[in-house]
């Protein structure tokens, strides 16, 4: 691995490892050894499944608008907002008319979110 490697764009479509979590809502992910980042990208009313996973997760919506679920809450969030899942607590992501994205920090690194694939690993 070059220093190069290191350096990446989140505005760079072709950057990351690809995944298609579901209908209308994809990532790119970036993994390090002790965190790991995902952008991901929702549809307008894009939704990703319920779903839950021990690693500690951060977000940020980036762009657009959606309806954060978190547990047994539902919190509309705007572009600069930003929140903190604990492991294991239930929760998704609900696009507005303009759909959103969104960068989700995990620590430690999610290991299903380590290859491309599909799906969320965890439900």
């Amino acid at each position: 691995m070059t220093q190069k490697d290191e350096f990446h764009n989140i505005d760079n479509p072709g950057d990351g490892l690809f995944r298609e979590l579901a209908a209308g809502v994809t990532t790119r992910i970036f993994s390090g050894e002790q965190a790991m980042l995902s952008v991901v990208t929702l549809a307008p009313h894009a939704q990703g499944a319920l779903h839950h996973h021990p690693e500690e997760q951060w977000g940020v919506l980036l762009d657009g608008s959606a309806i954060r679920v978190q547990g047994d809450e539902e919190v509309p969030v705007k572009k600069g907002d930003f929140w903190r899942t604990p492991g294991n607590v239930p929760h998704t992501m609900r696009a507005g008319p303009d759909g959103a994205r969104v960068l989700d920090i995990f620590s430690p690194p999610r290991p299903e979110y380590k290859k491309a694939g599909t799906g969320f690993g965890t439900t």
